[in-house]
Protein backbone atom coordinates (compact mmCIF):
# COMPACT_ATOMS: atom_id res chain seq x y z
CA UNK A 1 0.00 0.00 0.00
CA UNK A 2 3.20 2.58 0.73
CA UNK A 3 4.95 1.76 -2.56
CA UNK A 4 1.53 2.56 -4.50
CA UNK A 5 0.79 5.85 -2.06
CA UNK A 6 4.38 6.92 -3.11
CA UNK A 7 5.15 10.10 -1.45
CA UNK A 8 2.67 11.02 0.69
CA UNK A 9 3.89 14.16 2.40
CA UNK A 10 1.51 17.02 2.95
CA UNK A 11 -1.46 15.37 1.27
CA UNK A 12 -4.43 14.31 3.28
CA UNK A 13 -5.22 10.60 3.47
CA UNK A 14 -8.78 8.99 4.77
CA UNK A 15 -7.73 5.21 6.06
CA UNK A 16 -10.99 3.15 5.56
CA UNK A 17 -11.27 0.50 7.60
CA UNK A 18 -8.39 1.78 9.45
CA UNK A 19 -8.16 -1.25 12.46
CA UNK A 20 -5.74 -1.02 14.96
CA UNK A 21 -3.72 1.78 13.27
CA UNK A 22 -1.05 0.19 11.16
CA UNK A 23 -1.27 1.99 7.90
CA UNK A 24 -2.47 5.04 9.48
CA UNK A 25 0.65 5.27 11.42
CA UNK A 26 3.02 4.75 8.69
CA UNK A 27 1.29 6.97 6.85
CA UNK A 28 1.81 10.10 9.27
CA UNK A 29 5.19 8.99 9.46
CA UNK A 30 6.13 9.60 6.29
CA UNK A 31 4.72 13.49 6.52
CA UNK A 32 0.48 12.55 5.51
CA UNK A 33 -2.58 14.09 7.27
CA UNK A 34 -4.77 11.55 7.95
CA UNK A 35 -7.90 10.39 9.29
CA UNK A 36 -9.45 7.27 9.40
CA UNK A 37 -13.00 5.25 10.14
CA UNK A 38 -13.47 1.69 11.08
CA UNK A 39 -17.07 -0.32 11.97
CA UNK A 40 -15.40 -1.07 15.55
CA UNK A 41 -15.14 0.87 18.53
CA UNK A 42 -12.85 -1.59 19.62
CA UNK A 43 -10.55 -0.81 16.71
CA UNK A 44 -10.95 3.03 16.59
CA UNK A 45 -9.66 2.92 20.89
CA UNK A 46 -6.91 1.00 19.69
CA UNK A 47 -5.89 2.85 16.89
CA UNK A 48 -5.96 6.02 18.25
CA UNK A 49 -3.72 4.90 21.28
CA UNK A 50 -1.41 3.90 18.17
CA UNK A 51 -1.49 7.41 16.16
CA UNK A 52 -1.83 9.95 18.64
CA UNK A 53 -5.03 12.03 19.58
CA UNK A 54 -4.16 14.66 16.77
CA UNK A 55 -5.77 12.18 14.23
CA UNK A 56 -9.10 12.20 13.62
CA UNK A 57 -10.87 8.62 13.88
CA UNK A 58 -14.34 8.23 13.24
CA UNK A 59 -16.89 4.91 13.99
CA UNK A 60 -18.61 4.69 10.33
CA UNK A 61 -18.89 1.54 8.06
CA UNK A 62 -17.99 1.49 4.91
CA UNK A 63 -21.11 1.19 2.47
CA UNK A 64 -23.05 3.46 4.49
CA UNK A 65 -22.73 7.32 4.41
CA UNK A 66 -19.41 8.59 5.19
CA UNK A 67 -19.38 12.00 7.82
CA UNK A 68 -16.67 13.89 5.87
CA UNK A 69 -17.52 16.60 3.45
CA UNK A 70 -17.23 15.91 -0.48
CA UNK A 71 -13.76 16.75 -2.53
CA UNK A 72 -12.04 16.78 0.84
CA UNK A 73 -9.18 13.87 0.70
CA UNK A 74 -6.28 13.88 -1.53
CA UNK A 75 -6.15 9.80 -1.19
CA UNK A 76 -8.30 7.05 0.43
CA UNK A 77 -6.30 3.98 1.14
CA UNK A 78 -8.78 0.31 1.75
CA UNK A 79 -6.04 -2.07 3.27
CA UNK A 80 -8.50 -5.37 2.79
CA UNK A 81 -11.42 -4.03 3.39
CA UNK A 82 -14.05 -4.32 0.30
CA UNK A 83 -14.00 -8.30 0.48
CA UNK A 84 -16.32 -7.69 3.19
CA UNK A 85 -18.88 -6.18 1.06
CA UNK A 86 -21.49 -8.46 -1.00
CA UNK A 87 -21.74 -5.25 -3.46
CA UNK A 88 -19.40 -2.59 -4.03
CA UNK A 89 -20.92 0.20 -5.95
CA UNK A 90 -22.82 2.35 -3.31
CA UNK A 91 -19.39 2.57 -1.25
CA UNK A 92 -17.17 3.59 -4.44
CA UNK A 93 -19.59 6.45 -5.28
CA UNK A 94 -19.30 7.35 -1.59
CA UNK A 95 -15.68 7.34 -1.41
CA UNK A 96 -15.65 9.11 -4.87
CA UNK A 97 -17.49 12.05 -3.33
CA UNK A 98 -15.36 12.31 -0.49
CA UNK A 99 -12.09 12.38 -2.80
CA UNK A 100 -11.06 15.98 -4.33
CA UNK A 101 -10.75 15.52 -8.41
CA UNK A 102 -8.48 13.51 -9.10
CA UNK A 103 -7.97 12.17 -6.01
CA UNK A 104 -6.68 8.54 -5.56
CA UNK A 105 -8.29 5.42 -4.07
CA UNK A 106 -6.01 3.15 -3.25
CA UNK A 107 -6.95 -0.44 -1.85
CA UNK A 108 -6.44 -4.15 -1.59
CA UNK A 109 -8.51 -7.26 -1.38
CA UNK A 110 -7.78 -10.76 -1.23
CA UNK A 111 -6.68 -12.30 -4.52
CA UNK A 112 -9.47 -13.56 -6.33
CA UNK A 113 -7.90 -16.87 -6.94
CA UNK A 114 -7.56 -17.89 -3.33
CA UNK A 115 -11.18 -18.39 -3.01
CA UNK A 116 -11.54 -21.70 -6.15
CA UNK A 117 -7.93 -22.77 -4.41
CA UNK A 118 -9.09 -22.78 -0.94
CA UNK A 119 -12.72 -24.19 -2.33
CA UNK A 120 -12.20 -26.86 -5.03
CA UNK A 121 -15.07 -27.12 -6.95
CA UNK A 122 -16.38 -23.54 -6.37
CA UNK A 123 -17.74 -20.91 -9.13
CA UNK A 124 -15.09 -18.33 -9.60
CA UNK A 125 -17.48 -16.36 -11.36
CA UNK A 126 -20.04 -16.00 -9.41
CA UNK A 127 -20.02 -13.35 -6.09
CA UNK A 128 -20.13 -15.55 -3.41
CA UNK A 129 -19.71 -15.13 0.71
CA UNK A 130 -17.34 -17.53 2.49
CA UNK A 131 -15.59 -18.39 5.35
CA UNK A 132 -12.15 -19.10 6.17
CA UNK A 133 -10.52 -20.52 9.25
CA UNK A 134 -7.23 -18.35 10.77
CA UNK A 135 -4.80 -18.14 13.61
CA UNK A 136 -4.37 -14.56 15.76
CA UNK A 137 -2.16 -14.49 17.93
CA UNK A 138 -2.11 -18.26 18.72
CA UNK A 139 -6.05 -17.93 18.93
CA UNK A 140 -8.41 -19.24 15.93
CA UNK A 141 -11.03 -17.06 14.23
CA UNK A 142 -13.05 -17.42 11.41
CA UNK A 143 -13.43 -14.68 8.85
CA UNK A 144 -16.06 -14.17 6.20
CA UNK A 145 -15.76 -12.54 2.61
CA UNK A 146 -17.42 -11.87 0.03
CA UNK A 147 -15.44 -13.46 -3.18
CA UNK A 148 -15.63 -11.34 -6.56
CA UNK A 149 -14.21 -12.20 -9.83
CA UNK A 150 -11.55 -9.82 -11.56
CA UNK A 151 -13.89 -8.52 -13.83
CA UNK A 152 -16.76 -7.75 -11.46
CA UNK A 153 -14.04 -5.67 -9.27
CA UNK A 154 -13.22 -3.42 -12.43
CA UNK A 155 -16.83 -2.83 -13.75
CA UNK A 156 -17.57 -1.77 -10.06
CA UNK A 157 -14.76 0.86 -10.37
CA UNK A 158 -15.14 2.31 -13.76
CA UNK A 159 -19.43 2.12 -13.45
CA UNK A 160 -18.54 4.20 -10.05
CA UNK A 161 -16.30 6.79 -12.19
CA UNK A 162 -13.22 6.05 -11.56
CA UNK A 163 -10.06 5.13 -13.47
CA UNK A 164 -8.03 1.99 -13.36
CA UNK A 165 -4.48 3.60 -12.78
CA UNK A 166 -2.12 0.15 -12.01
CA UNK A 167 -3.09 -3.17 -10.76
CA UNK A 168 -0.44 -5.23 -8.69
CA UNK A 169 -0.18 -8.42 -7.74
CA UNK A 170 2.90 -8.75 -5.34
CA UNK A 171 3.99 -11.28 -2.92
CA UNK A 172 2.72 -10.31 0.82
CA UNK A 173 6.17 -8.89 2.81
CA UNK A 174 7.56 -11.06 5.42
CA UNK A 175 8.05 -8.57 7.54
CA UNK A 176 4.00 -8.10 8.18
CA UNK A 177 2.90 -8.19 11.36
CA UNK A 178 0.44 -11.65 12.30
CA UNK A 179 -2.75 -9.26 12.24
CA UNK A 180 -2.29 -8.32 8.29
CA UNK A 181 -1.09 -11.78 7.41
CA UNK A 182 -2.13 -14.50 9.63
CA UNK A 183 0.19 -17.43 9.63
CA UNK A 184 -2.10 -19.84 7.59
CA UNK A 185 -1.19 -17.22 4.80
CA UNK A 186 2.54 -16.77 5.12
CA UNK A 187 2.31 -21.05 3.81
CA UNK A 188 1.63 -19.30 0.25
CA UNK A 189 5.16 -18.33 -0.41
CA UNK A 190 4.77 -19.31 -3.44
CA UNK A 191 1.28 -18.09 -4.28
CA UNK A 192 -1.01 -14.67 -5.21
CA UNK A 193 -2.50 -13.63 -2.13
CA UNK A 194 -3.35 -10.13 -2.27
CA UNK A 195 -4.44 -7.96 -5.33
CA UNK A 196 -4.09 -4.36 -5.32
CA UNK A 197 -5.71 -1.39 -7.16
CA UNK A 198 -4.90 2.59 -7.67
CA UNK A 199 -7.67 4.28 -8.89
CA UNK A 200 -8.30 7.86 -10.03
CA UNK A 201 -11.38 10.51 -9.92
Amino acid sequence: MLELAGDVSGRRILDIGCGSGPLAAALVDRGARVEGFDSSVAMINLAQRRVGEDVELSVARLGDALPYESDTFDDAVASLVFHYLPTWHEALLEVRRILKPGGRLILSVNHPLLYPWNHPGKDYFEATQYTDEFTFNGQPAELTYWHHPLHEMANAFLQAGFSIERIWEPPYSKDAPEQIVPEKLRERDSFLSFLFFSLRT
